[in-house]
């Protein structure tokens, strides 16, 4: 009886597409052209480059000299901080996939990858700049208050997340970093791979493009859901139910908003800007579906995580605070912060492949720089006790 059951919800899925064949094709074409214009040249060049590094050793380096900040910040290993900033320059799912790498050759315990999991699940700074502030809100100033509520609460769910099953935590003495560790550590991971660079490089970039197409059919699987849902009035219905329920307080259209948030953060976006006029309520609840990701990185998620032991709830939950932090954040900085901040010079509209890149690369380096000098200032510190 329970393998009927699974079976009807695809069977119905299947009528459906066959029923409004339009739709399909139509959202089937919208989440390809998303791919092809955010997410490819978001993610593909650093999946390669991180295989390139996870292989060449450079992890173990940088993970040795920034351990004395991950560790009393987010009781993580040195090696996280480089999932940190993936997360932070590519979006999703890198960080997920990078955890579980690091899962696999034991690099975290399970609850250190749990914590990892929770905070490393980011929309990248170009789909924030290029897709959302600049062409569909046409304020590409507005990005920098949706990159920083997005990213600064994302951070903090990371350092509360250092308090979940804190008990089950290995203590680690403070140490500064040593440049002598970690060369050590660095011969010690080519050893381990003495694949030839050439061989490197090749696995990197089939490893790269198959997942790549893994998060392209996730995202035209939903966007066809999501435009399916619409098509045969599901999420108006749930609109008008809640509509009623809450005596009119909340209309039926910001509900239909929300539940397309729910499942998809690209169409949620989209949903928010054409729902609602209020600048504040658009750029907070922007945030929040920012922070949230939508069913679909959930599946994803769920997918690479898969292969190893990590739970799936702690993710949940940390989506669950990064959208509550991500929405209050926003609200703070757009009362206190004036526009322009400063001279941009982003013009209305999409961003092309350069520029997605040119600020992906950006924010990588300066992520790792920032950990390496807090980490630094803090071997000072530890030189002066």
């Amino acid at each position: 009886m329970a393998a009927i059951f699974r079976i009807i919800p695809f069977f119905l899925l299947g009528l459906v597409m066959f029923y409004f064949p339009q739709e399909v094709v139509r959202s089937a074409a919208d989440g390809l052209s998303l791919w092809w214009r955010y997410v490819l040249p978001a993610l593909l060049p650093f999946f390669i480059l991180s295989e390139l590094l996870l292989a060449s050793g450079f992890v173990h380096f940088m993970g040795v000299l920034v351990e004395p900040l991950m560790r009393p910040i987010f009781r993580l290993p040195g090696q996280a901080s480089f999932v940190v900033a993936m997360s932070y320059t590519s979006g999703i799912p890198i960080g997920a996939v990078l955890t579980t790498k690091l899962r696999q050759n034991k690099v975290l315990t399970r609850v250190e990858g749990e914590r990892l999991l929770a905070f490393t699940c980011n929309p990248s700074p170009g789909f924030m700049f290029g897709a959302v502030a600049s062409s569909m809100l046409l304020r590409p100033e507005l990005g920098i208050v949706l990159v920083g509520s997005v990213y600064l609460g994302n951070l903090l769910v990371g350092i509360l997340f250092r308090f979940y099953r804190a008990s089950e935590s290995t203590k680690y003495p403070p140490s500064p970093p040593s440049l002598r560790k970690a060369f050590q550590e660095l011969q010690n991971a080519q050893r381990v791979d003495p694949r030839p660079f050439a061989q490197q490089l090749g696995d990197a970039i089939r490893q790269g493009i198959n997942t790549l197409l893994l998060v392209g059919g996730f995202i035209v699987f939903f966007s066809v859901l999501v435009n399916l849902l619409e098509s045969i009035h599901v999420t108006q219905a749930m609109g008008s139910l809640l509509s009623r329920l809450t005596g009119g307080l909340i209309t039926t259209q910001a509900v239909d908003a929300l539940m397309t948030a729910f499942l998809e953060t690209t169409l949620g976006c989209r949903s928010v800007i054409d729902t609602f006029s209020s600048l504040h309520l658009q750029i907070g609840l922007l945030a929040a579906v920012l922070g949230w990701g939508g069913l679909s990185s959930f599946a994803q998620v769920a997918t690479f995580t898969s292969t190893t032991d990590l739970r799936f709830l702690p993710f949940v939950v940390g989506r669950g605070l990064h959208m509550i932090f991500a929405l209050v954040l926003s609200q703070i900085f757009l009362s206190l912060m004036k526009f322009p901040v400063f001279a941009l010079r982003l013009t209305p509209g999409p961003f092309s492949f350069m520029e997605t890149w040119r600020l992906s690369s950006w924010f990588f380096c300066s992520t790792m720089l920032i950990f390496l000098g807090i980490s630094f200032g803090m071997r000072v510190f530890y030189s002066r006790k």
